[in-house]
């Protein structure tokens, strides 16, 4: 490992998009519910992003684009102003601590609650399907509720949600977007079969499913230029409601993946597996198949350590590599993982909600 260590290129700068990232380990978003109802970033988050700006790139973690893209008690927006003063704060810290960070943009559709709704309305999604499992609200954990199936004429409304946090974003002071297209949240419900019914022309055929994926990009990147934007897709994660894979992953997420390249996209990140559970995949699934179609560079995510990292980085599997979890409790991972130093791992228990302990309380390292 020391001689792997020393002779990667994982440590060194590269250019993703315009962006100029330190090196290529990456912060992947990781969600850990310490926001109040009005969702806006303090002084907290602004320390606890700055210590882990020596990652090559933060993607801050997932955040609400609408009241009505919310799922989960304290977690963050970014549509109101004082979300995005909130937010300028979180950037003006990591860019002060030498860091590059981009917002992902976050609707979770049907995996909600009328309780965390406008005026206790009912989630939507693709299809009238509910989720199983439960989320988290002000007064503590309740079942999924029963979405509503949006109308055709209720899309454009939806791209316009991701337009106005994409534009948030930018008044932020973030270095670019992460579209989220993942773990089963609204975009992912569109591409999959198996939670789309829809008739319309985005229901039915591989193309109309990825539509709504497509078309959400294709205004994010107006705003911000290709060259800023990223996306993060997970073809097989059964996460928030045991979601089933699309009947035809291979299909799918090629055909998506294809058109995805017409964007000439800053990057493609992808959950090669079950999103933090394991990195098996449905027998006639092949990641890496998948993740060569893509044009550009690509960051690989999901239960990684650095000997992994370091293989997958030489074969030429990856050109990044994101790590979650190992960046809750090593603020300086990135040092930790060059030098061969211990790494903490955090108890589950300091995962979410919560104030400073467990937050901004692990300690650095000297080198």
């Amino acid at each position: 490992m020391n001689d792997t260590r020393k002779t990667t290129d994982l440590f060194s700068p590269v250019t993703m998009g315009s962006m100029a990232l330190a090196n290529r380990i990456v912060m992947a978003p990781v969600t850990r519910s310490r926001y109040g109802e009005d969702g806006v970033p303090n002084e907290l988050h602004a320390t606890y992003y700055a210590q882990r700006a020596t990652a090559g790139l933060i993607v801050a973690e997932a955040t609400n684009i609408s009241a009505q893209g919310r799922g989960y008690a304290a977690t963050p927006g970014i549509w109101s102003d004082q979300q995005v003063a909130g937010w300028r704060s979180v950037t003006d810290a990591v860019h002060a601590a030498g860091g590059k960070i981009v917002s992902q943009l976050w609707h979770v559709g049907r995996f909600s609650s009328v309780d965390l709704q406008p005026n206790g309305e009912a989630p939507v999604a693709p299809s009238a399907i509910k989720a199983e499992g439960n989320t988290y609200t002000a007064d503590g954990f309740v079942p999924v509720s029963m979405p509503r199936a949006l109308e055709t004429r209720e899309i454009p409304g939806i791209i316009e949600q991701y337009k106005h946090a994409a534009e948030n974003a930018k008044r932020a002071g973030f270095d670019g977007v992460e579209v989220h297209s993942a773990n089963s949240y609204l975009l992912d419900q569109f591409l999959r079969d198996s939670t789309n019914e829809r008739t319309d022309q985005y229901g039915g055929s591989i193309e109309n499913r990825a539509r709504l994926t497509l078309e959400v990009t294709q205004a994010i990147v107006d705003i911000w230029g290709s060259d800023r934007v990223g996306i993060r897709l997970s073809p097989v994660t059964p996460d928030a409601g045991n979601t089933p894979p699309d009947s035809n992953v291979m299909g799918l997420h090629g055909y998506l993946i294809q058109q995805l390249n017409t964007f000439n996209l800053a990057y493609l990140h992808f959950v090669e597996g079950a999103t933090a559970t394991s990195r098996e995949v449905p027998e006639g699934v092949d990641m890496d198949a998948l993740s060569a179609r893509f044009n550009g560079p690509f960051i690989g995510n999901n239960n990684y350590d650095l000997e992994m990292a370091i293989e997958r980085r030489a074969q030429g599997k990856i050109d990044a590599v994101a790590f979650g979890r190992l960046f809750i409790s090593n603020p300086d991972l990135v040092a930790r993982l060059r030098h061969g130093a211990e790494l903490t791992i955090a108890p589950r228990e300091s995962y979410y909600g919560g104030g400073a302990k467990g937050y901004i309380d692990w300690p650095m390292g000297n080198y």
